[in-house]
C-alpha cells in the first residue's frame, strides 16, 4: 500500500506543478523541445528518488535542480553554446517598444553561461530569495550573489546603450 501512496504522492506532484516546472525549464534554455525533454527527464530522476525523499514538499526544489543540472550537463556535453539564427532581431538594440525590449534582453539571456542564466532565472522571473536558489542551484548564498552580479554586468555590457532594458524589466543588482 505504501508503494501506491507513494505513486498517488508523486503522480500529484507532477500534475500539479508541471506548468511551473516547464516554464522554469523554458526560461533556462530557450526552446519549448529541450523545455519538454528537460522536464521530463528531471521527473523520471524525481520519480526515481521520490522514496528518497525525505520531505515530499521539498519535491519542487528537488525536481529544479534536477532541470538544473541536467541542463547545465546537456550544454557542456553538447556544446551549446554556439549562435542561434534569428528571424526576428529587431534593427536597433532599444526602440522603446516593450516588445522589443523583451525580445533583445532574451536573446542575451541565452547567451549567458548555464549557470548565470539560471541564478538570474531562478531570483528575477521565479522571484526566489538568494537562500531559495541557492538550495535550488546546490551553491552558497555568496555564489548566487557572484553569478547574479556578474549576469547582470555582462547583461548591461552587451547591450551597451539599451541598458534601459535591464532596469525596465526589473532586473536590478
Amino acid at each position: 500500500m505504501a508503494g501506491r501512496t507513494d505513486r498517488s504522492g508523486f503522480e500529484e506532484f507532477a500534475t500539479t506543478r508541471h506548468g511551473a516546472l516547464y516554464r522554469y525549464a523554458f526560461l533556462l534554455a530557450g526552446e519549448r523541445g529541450l523545455a519538454d525533454d528537460l522536464v521530463q527527464e528531471a521527473l523520471t530522476k524525481t520519480y526515481v528518488a521520490w522514496r528518497r525523499l525525505s520531505d515530499p514538499t521539498n519535491a519542487e526544489a528537488y525536481t529544479r535542480r534536477v532541470i538544473t543540472n541536467t541542463a547545465i550537463t546537456w550544454w557542456r556535453r553538447k556544446s551549446w553554446h554556439f549562435e542561434r539564427p534569428q528571424d526576428d532581431v529587431p534593427e536597433q538594440a532599444f526602440t522603446g517598444d516593450d516588445a522589443t525590449a523583451r525580445i533583445w534582453l532574451w536573446h542575451e539571456l541565452m547567451r549567458l553561461a548555464p549557470r548565470q542564466r539560471a541564478a538570474i532565472v531562478l531570483r528575477y522571473y521565479e522571484d526566489l530569495t538568494e537562500v531559495q536558489t541557492a538550495e535550488v542551484l546546490d551553491c552558497s548564498v555568496g555564489t548566487v550573489k557572484s553569478q547574479v552580479s556578474d549576469a547582470l554586468k555582462k547583461l548591461r555590457k552587451n547591450l551597451g546603450d539599451a541598458g534601459q532594458i535591464i532596469e525596465k524589466a526589473g532586473l536590478k543588482s
